[in-house]
């Protein structure tokens, strides 16, 4: 059941009337967090063929096909399911240009066979330590991002993917339960289970804790 707010409820009304200019502007509220999905859970081999944006059109123009659809009932909230067409048409493209070597079971968690693309413990890493880093601290760095990979990957799937969606992807807790088809009190458990994982090698990130979680 949709729990949207009165604005975007208001759109949608609109939308589904046929006004092309609320359609965009819905999707231009949400692309920015669209983006920060593709960008995540892109397998690193297509970084550089194919550009978030391309991914982005491709769920536009699904949306608009199937707005009405989605509108006489509504199952999940409209982020939620321009998030889940996101996600199907980032798998299209990795079987399309990966094949077979595009799939990871062991990552897949969420909606079934409809699961979004895992997010690579490298991508996590590198994205938790940040870009800046000076020469001299290369090797630290290295070391950091070698020991969160080991942590990342030593996770149970499902609280490294509620990790991904609540400090990556910026989900609040209700929507990363109802991403994954859990109880919100489960969803923050273990969210906090993941965050005591890193928590030892997170301290040495500066501000790293100064962050909203």
């Amino acid at each position: 059941m949709s729990t949207d707010s009165p604005e975007t409820s208001e759109l949608l009304r609109r939308a589904g009337q046929g006004d092309a200019q609320a359609l965009g502007e819905l999707f231009a509220q949400h692309g920015p967090r669209l983006r920060r999905t593709v960008q995540l859970r892109m397998d690193r081999r297509l970084v550089g063929r194919i550009d978030p944006s391309d991914v982005l059109q491709e769920t536009y123009l699904e949306v608009a096909k199937s707005l009405a659809d989605y509108l006489k009932d509504p199952q999940l909230p409209f982020f939620l399911w321009l998030r889940f067409l996101t996600g199907r048409k980032l798998r299209a493209l990795h079987r399309h240009h990966l094949g077979a070597a595009a799939r990871d079971a062991r990552r897949e968690v969420g909606l079934g066979a409809e699961a979004l693309p895992p997010a690579s413990s490298e991508s996590l890493a590198a994205d938790l330590l940040g870009q800046d880093t000076s020469p001299s601290q290369a090797m630290i760095r290295a070391e950091l991002q070698a020991r969160l990979q080991d942590v990342l990957e030593g996770m149970e799937p499902l609280d490294r993917e509620v990790l991904v969606l609540r400090h990556f992807e910026q989900l609040s807790n209700a929507e990363t339960a109802a991403s994954l088809g859990i109880t919100t009190s489960a969803a923050s458990k273990r969210f906090i289970r993941a965050l005591e994982r890193l928590r030892t090698i997170l301290v040495s990130v500066p501000g790293f804790f100064d962050q909203p979680s």
